[in-house]
């Protein structure tokens, strides 16, 4: 239960500060800007693995649970309560921000700024590199477990930061589905789940076989120096 709790509080901060900082924007006639919002993401999501990573493993996001489940990093039985979990987290913040700005009309949804297929394209890539990032940093050696979060952080404001404008950059399914369900905006929601999940499930294929070709080279060079030392 303590991991459930933490991805609920986790997925709460996340899309509070992050949709919260959009919110703020419109409201405040752009004080926040758009380098503002797409900071407000990275560095919340850079904190929360600090805090949280040790507990439930910071996932706050459906795509990642899904990603880890798909690379057999993550027990299956699992998959589910983290994703509700999640999204209890996600619409309780998505809920909070409605009362606080009763006359907001998005709350901060992702939506399509022109094609819907180039939303769609954009949030798989967008995805794809995130999940591959977090699967080479998040795992193997210690020393890159010091930095995941940093890593992790700025790629979700680098994506944030350029791709925003154009498709949201959600990168995430509870982000998305949080502010769609509480604004009424369910028009392009399938877009950021569809598209996220198999950005995800695309990484895991790309990470294996990345780490499959440095697993036999690795053997290999062994086998050479064992030869020459023979």
């Amino acid at each position: 239960m303590k991991r459930y709790a933490a991805e609920v509080i986790g997925t709460y901060a996340l899309v509070f500060a992050g949709t919260g900082a959009i919110v703020v924007n419109d409201v405040a006639n752009g004080a926040v800007t758009h380098v503002g919002i797409a900071l407000t993401f990275g560095m919340i999501v850079m904190a929360l693995i600090y805090a949280l990573g040790d507990i439930s493993g910071a996932h706050l996001n459906p795509a990642v649970t899904i990603g880890f489940w798909t690379a057999r990093q993550f027990d299956g039985k699992e998959v589910v309560p983290y994703i509700i979990a999640q999204l209890i987290g996600a619409i309780a913040a998505s809920a909070t921000l409605r009362v606080l700005f009763l006359e907001h009309d998005t709350l901060g949804a992702t939506l399509p700024a022109g094609a819907w297929w180039q939303s769609f394209v954009l949030e798989v890539i967008l995805t794809f590199l995130l999940m591959f990032i977090i699967l080479n940093v998040a795992t193997g050696a210690k020393e890159k477990g010091i930095m995941a979060g940093a890593a992790i952080g700025a790629t979700v404001g680098l994506e944030a930061m350029f791709a925003g404008p154009i498709c949201g950059a959600s990168m995430n399914p509870a982000r998305s589905i949080a502010p769609a369900l509480v604004s009424g905006h369910l028009e392009h929601l399938w877009i950021y789940i569809v598209a996220t999940i198999a950005g995800a499930i695309l990484a895991v294929f790309a990470y294996q076989f990345i780490q499959t070709e440095t697993d036999s080279g690795t053997d290999s060079m062994s086998e050479h120096h064992a030869v020459e030392e023979l």
